[in-house]
């Protein structure tokens, strides 16, 4: 469960670091602001497809550990 947490944090430090808001992510994404939110926070079951598009709306991208 960790790595889910981690993922988020890292989102979530990317986008800040970005200077957008959560609202601002899920437009550019193509996902909710709610999606958004469970997925910084580590909660709820987004979907890989959401998780990879906020990725890589950052420039992040998901490795297998």
């Amino acid at each position: 469960m960790g790595d889910i947490h981690n993922v988020g944090r890292t989102i979530r430090d990317a986008r800040t670091a970005a200077g957008l808001t959560q609202r601002d992510l899920a437009d550019l994404s193509g996902i909710s602001e709610r999606t958004v939110r469970a997925i910084e926070t580590g909660t709820g079951n987004p979907a890989l497809a959401a998780v990879a598009a906020a990725a890589n709306t950052l420039g992040l991208r998901l490795a297998a550990s």
